[in-house]
């Protein structure tokens, strides 16, 4: 999941995003509501973990622009204040979740695989191209009776472009969607995965499912050559 944390206590933020991007999340910090806007605008979140008490505007308004401007992240408020209005509020306001501090980390990422789950419930609970099957659920891979072992990023690239079949993902798109602000769209870490997926999904095969457009990036087919 790509996750933005809105939260201006740095000793937190900073804590919650390394424990979530050990979990192979990619996340992004911002330290108050305008800047969480911005940030929403221009990139796709899964979820945003979103501190009531911010400078300036404050948790519920980010919470009410966010879901005014269509975006579709699950919310999560994390707050000090645990008066009932006050969660209900932010559950009136569009949030999915709230969560009151103190937390604890493990608390916060089953709260997060719940959410992931609820998300999971419109689309398919598999997904098959040709012979490679993925379960987005358990996160497990086959190709034919063959299981497949993947990282927690390399599901996430894998199982977007199996999502979109057949359709070309330039570099920029892939860095934009699965890792954090931090790497550069001159970095070389989507071809390091992709080298890396292939090798595990395409393994012994003279013509894979993922394929490099030349120029361009890259695609899982529906159909690999014979």
């Amino acid at each position: 999941m790509r996750i933005l944390i809105v939260e201006d206590e740095a000793a937190i933020a900073t804590a919650v995003k390394r424990a979530l991007a050990a979990d192979g999340h990619a996340v992004d910090v911002v330290s108050d509501g305008r800047q969480a806007l911005e940030w929403a605008d221009t990139y796709r979140f899964d979820l945003v973990l979103l501190d009531v008490v911010l400078p300036g505007m404050d948790g519920f308004a980010v919470c009410s622009a966010l879901r005014d401007a269509g975006v579709a992240a699950s919310i999560m408020m994390l707050t000090a204040l645990d008066d009932v209005q006050d969660r209900i509020a932010g559950l009136d306001r569009g949030a999915d979740d709230y969560l009151a501090k103190p937390f604890s980390m493990e608390e916060l990422k089953a709260r997060i695989r719940a959410l992931s789950r609820r998300r999971l419930e419109d689309r398919k609970p598999r997904i098959r191209i040709e012979d490679l099957e993925l379960d987005p659920a358990t996160r497990d891979v086959w190709r034919g009776d063959r299981p497949i072992h993947l990282t927690a990023r390399e599901f996430a690239l894998l199982e977007l472009m199996a999502r979109h079949p057949d359709q070309v993902f330039t570099r920029e798109r892939l860095i934009d969607t699965l890792w954090d602000a931090d790497f550069a769209a001159e970095s070389n870490v989507v071809e390091v995965y992709i080298r890396s997926i292939r090798r595990k999904v395409d393994e012994g095969r003279r013509n894979g499912l993922i394929e490099t457009v030349r120029g361009t990036g890259y695609r899982l087919r529906t159909k690999a050559p014979r």
